[in-house]
């Protein structure tokens, strides 16, 4: 069977635009022109001239410069004012020859001139000289803004890739330090279990610490997952009950709430913010999480919601711990980030998930403290309203 290739699309006729108040002159050069290839439009004054510029945007005008009404000239000044005419090629038909009227003529904006009588192989010649320049100088632009727009992507992405490189350091900084601890912990207690006469002490002991250390474990890989998930996931943010979210925070750490003793103050019921419940129900956590661990003895823990400007709320959680300096502040929310202090580990992971998730959710996280022991801190993060 014959392939039949497809044609190329015809190239499209260029337009130019014929201002001239002598009928004889436009109809030779309409003839003329049109035979070459060109598409042409008339005008028979400069007024005229000006509105067929208007709805037709022609390639190039040839312009007579002696006309009634506004002459060529005034013509080619308003035109190179318009900015959506003023790169429109115009040479001028004239019958002047002295050199102030050409160079009155280039200064304000023509391209090129041809004298009367015309010579139509001449106005040919320049005709298609000016409208070539113009098409390469068209071209030229497309590819300088295709260059540019190429650069900025390739800048957007080297950015990213620097951000992701940095991040897979902390990963990795955090796969080596923070699993080491408890696989340390796992395998020496492992070692005493193994051995010929351990005590029954020794062996709750160890049996104790291996059940922490695989607990501890499986929460830094859970973590570890939750941020790639949420940087991986796109959602549609939707109403979602707050109050619902917070009752299934309370039972998901209900053990931890009583082994430490805490106090959990919270409104009956929460305004309605724009997010993912799933997700939300995931900073709730952490943020809890890490108000138990550093609040006081025992914690005390107030949660509570605040209206704010251009349609937002502010969900907050505040403890009663030791607080945090402004530098530490200015670092906890870093990806993979821990706060050494005398008698903790750090807030580690949960705080990247909280920001990744608030983040990617359209809003903002932050926190409050004086560093004075026994104020706490005042984690918070902003959603639109539902």
């Amino acid at each position: 069977m014959t392939t039949v290739e497809p044609k190329s699309p015809e190239p499209t006729p260029s337009t130019v635009l014929i201002v001239d108040d002598n009928p004889t002159n436009v109809g030779v050069l309409l003839d003329y022109l049109s035979n070459a290839g060109y598409r042409v439009l008339v005008a028979q004054n400069g007024e005229s001239a000006l509105e067929r510029v208007a709805f037709a945007r022609p390639d190039i005008i040839l312009l007579d410069v002696l006309m009634p009404g506004i002459d060529g000239f005034e013509t080619c000044r308003r035109l190179k004012a318009n900015p959506d005419s003023q790169d429109i090629p115009i040479i001028f038909m004239t019958a002047l020859a002295e050199t102030v009227d050409k160079v009155k003529g280039f200064s304000i904006g023509a391209v090129d001139y041809v004298t009367k009588p015309i010579q139509h192989e001449e106005v040919l010649a320049r005709l298609t000289a000016h409208v070539t320049i113009k098409n390469l100088q068209q071209q030229l632009q497309a590819k300088n803004e295709n260059l540019q727009a190429e650069i900025s992507e390739r800048k957007r992405a080297q950015a990213e890739q620097a951000h992701l490189i940095a991040e897979l350091d902390a990963f990795a900084h955090t796969v080596a330090h923070d699993l080491k601890n408890p696989l340390t912990s796992i395998m020496v207690n492992a070692e005493v279990l193994l051995d010929d006469w351990p005590s029954a002490e020794d062996k709750a002991k160890a049996t104790q610490a291996i059940d922490r250390g695989t607990q501890r474990m499986e929460t830094i890989i859970t973590e570890l997952l939750t941020l790639a998930r949420v940087r991986k996931t796109e959602v549609k943010l939707q109403p979602v009950n707050m109050t619902t979210i917070a009752q299934n925070v309370c039972q998901r750490l209900e053990l931890s709430i009583k082994e430490a003793q805490a106090e959990i103050i919270h409104p009956d019921t929460w305004p309605t913010a724009l997010g993912h419940a799933p997700w939300l129900e995931e900073v709730w956590a952490n943020l809890l999480e890490n108000a138990l661990k550093y609040g006081g003895h025992p914690p005390r823990i107030e949660c509570g919601a605040t209206p704010e400007a251009n349609n937002q709320i502010r969900f907050w959680i505040k403890d009663n711990g030791t607080g945090l300096s402004a530098e530490a502040q200015a670092k906890l929310f870093q990806p993979f980030t821990q706060l050494k202090t005398s008698s903790t580990e750090g807030y580690g992971l949960g705080l990247s998930i909280v920001q990744r998730i608030i983040e990617k959710l359209g809003g903002q996280v932050g926190v409050e403290s004086a560093g004075v022991p026994g104020q706490g801190c005042v984690f918070s993060f902003v959603l639109p309203a539902g």
